[in-house]
């Protein structure tokens, strides 16, 4: 597949759907507008990629619907050069916005047949994240923590205590939290042990599975 000037002219009236839908962040518009997301999805669903729905992907995975990239990602408030944890790669969607708002973005996925596609697969796109990580996204990446920020990309019935532990002070969590359907939830860590908790209304993610597989 190949990106033209109807899947830019499609990108376009995403946009202006995202902010219809109260998307406010430049930065982040500009990112969907310029990401070739029909790219990111098997070639059967290129006629449909930039309505504003979620996708299968494989391993009973979805990438999510370009509002909740675009929401997450304006919760977020990355400036660049910002470290950012990102767990749940999938097919790399959201990594590529966190790419293109300027982040230095750690990412870690589960699943290891869509690791490897998207380890493979990503930079062929022109996009570039610090480390891809095939592992326990629980765990988090303690090794290169703290975090300026870190989004989940999927559903949690807690918040890890590992992520909580990994985010710098003044640093953002963005996460589902909940069992069959979740509440976007928002961290913002205060000091050593105190957490500003944000709660924003109902969403639907694939569960965050324990343990690598």
């Amino acid at each position: 597949m190949k990106d033209t000037n109807k899947h830019q002219g499609l990108r376009n009236q995403l946009v202006k759907v995202l902010e219809e839908k109260g998307i406010t962040d430049k930065n982040v518009l500009v990112a969907i507008g310029k990401i070739p997301r029909h790219l990111f999805l098997a070639e059967i669903f290129e006629n449909f990629a930039y309505q504003d729905t979620a996708f299968p992907i494989g391993s009973d995975q979805t990438i999510s619907q370009p509002y909740t990239v675009a929401y997450q990602s304006q919760l977020l408030e990355i400036k660049k050069g910002d470290k950012v944890l990102e767990i749940g790669t999938g097919s790399g969607y959201q990594t590529a916005v966190l790419c293109l708002l300027g982040a230095v973005v750690y990412t870690v996925e589960r699943q290891n047949k869509l690791f490897k596609n998207t380890l493979r697969e990503l930079p062929k796109l022109g996009f570039h994240p610090k480390k891809m990580v095939f592992g326990d996204g629980y765990k988090g990446l303690p090794e290169a923590a703290p975090f300026d920020s870190i989004i989940v990309t999927a559903g949690a019935p807690v918040i890890p205590q590992a992520l909580m532990a990994q985010l710098k002070i003044g640093g953002r969590l963005v996460i589902p939290v909940g069992e069959k359907e979740q509440i976007m939830t928002l961290l913002i860590r205060k000091n050593e042990t105190q957490f500003e908790k944000h709660e924003f209304g109902d969403c639907k993610f694939v569960p965050l599975l324990e343990n690598k597989n």
